[in-house]
């Protein structure tokens, strides 16, 4: 059974325009191990995935994409001129992982965080909760229903 996520992106680090732009994208750079650990161990190919664009002035669930790869070692982990490079990670022992997204189509408007904050009926999603920091997460799916609808509406 496939399952939903939200991740999120700054819009003037890599907004859901560039990824349909591009087509596909490995999700790199993420250096959270609770986010590490849903990317490697729980996301499969097909798994819906609600593009969050955050640290701006109106933050918003802003498109779809899907899933399009299996979990596999984030490559800028062993490269010492990239900013996210670990120096404990090794090939044959990495600590990052990521998988591929890929745009399945923008929402018909944005879906703004402060519109998820007074819906009661989205009390309940992670990227509600207090203190929540975390640029992947999992998404229920029935929240992620309701946000297609609110887009709609």
């Amino acid at each position: 059974m496939a399952r939903c996520w939200l991740v999120k992106s700054e819009p003037d680090c890599y907004s859901f325009d560039q990824l349909v732009a591009d087509g596909r994208t490995a999700w790199e750079g993420v250096r959270n191990y609770q986010a590490r650990n849903y990317m490697r161990d729980d996301m499969r190919v097909g798994d819906l995935v609600l593009y969050y664009h955050s640290s701006t002035a109106i933050p918003a669930v802003v498109g779809l994409a899907t899933v399009a790869s299996e979990a596999y070692p984030d490559p800028t982990q062993f490269d010492p001129a990239n900013e996210y490079y670990d120096p404990k990670a090794t090939a044959a022992a990495p600590r990052w992982f990521l998988v591929d997204l890929a745009p399945v189509r923008p929402l018909e408007r944005p879906v703004t965080l402060e519109e998820m904050r007074t819906d009661p009926r989205l009390e309940s999603m992670q990227l509600l909760a207090r203190g929540n920091r975390l640029s992947v997460m999992p998404v229920e799916s029935e929240h992620a229903k309701l946000i297609e609808e609110l887009a709609a509406a």
